[in-house]
Order: structure tokens, then sequence, then C-alpha cells
């Protein structure tokens, strides 16, 4: 099995930061993207940032310039460092993993508990 346990969140004021760890433990032979997705109640749950195995990054529109994705593949952690933080950006935040758990295996996809973040004076 596979195990995603998430950190980090919390409650901050307009303007503030916080930086959200997951780390994957567990069954794992290879991880490949690694991922940050948010929801806040009555919405769909949405991708906020995403690194490749490679490196490469990708944003939504609505947090580039303000939040930073990064992993460490030795830990198999990925961390959310997120600065300007405003109070829409108030949501549960959800690590996602795409993991193969031995070499022979198909990729899975795995999600992490959540975490609150919350922003307000």
């Amino acid at each position: 099995q596979v195990q995603l346990v998430e950190s980090g969140g919390g409650l901050v004021q307009p303007g503030g930061s916080l930086r959200l760890s997951c780390a994957a433990s567990g069954s794992i032979f290879s991880i490949s993207a690694m991922a940050w997705y948010r929801q806040t109640p009555g919405k769909q749950r949405e991708l906020v940032a995403r690194v490749s195995s490679g490196g490469s990054t990708t944003y939504a529109d609505f947090v580039k310039g303000r939040f930073t994705i990064s992993r460490d593949i030795a830990k198999n952690t990925v961390h959310l460092q997120m600065n300007s933080l405003k109070p829409e950006d108030t949501a549960v935040y959800y690590c996602n993993v795409d993991v193969r758990r031995t070499i022979a295996s198909m990729t899975l996809n795995y999600w992490g508990q959540g975490t609150q973040v919350t922003v307000s004076s």
C-alpha cells in the first residue's frame, strides 16, 4: 500500500505564507508526477500545481507568481510554497501522486487526506 502524509496547513493572514509538504511512503518503486489540488465546499477539486518526474512544472493561472511547487525525489516528497496568500486561497489542499509499486506494475494514482488552509484576518 502507499500512504501520503500532508503537513503545513493552518491559519494565515492575507499576504502571508505557508509551506505544504507531502511525503509518500510504503510500497513504491517509482513516482512520476506529483501535484497539489484544492477544493472548497460546493466546488470541484481543482489543480493548483504539478511537477513531472523530469521536473517540469505546471501552475493554475490563479497561483502563478505566488506559489512554487518542488519535489525531493530521494525523499518521495513534494512541497508547495505559498506566498502572498489571499482569502480566496482558503481551501482544503490535497496531495496527488502517480506511483508504480513494482517494476512490472502499472501506474496508480493516490490522494492524501487533505490539509486545511485558511487565509483570514
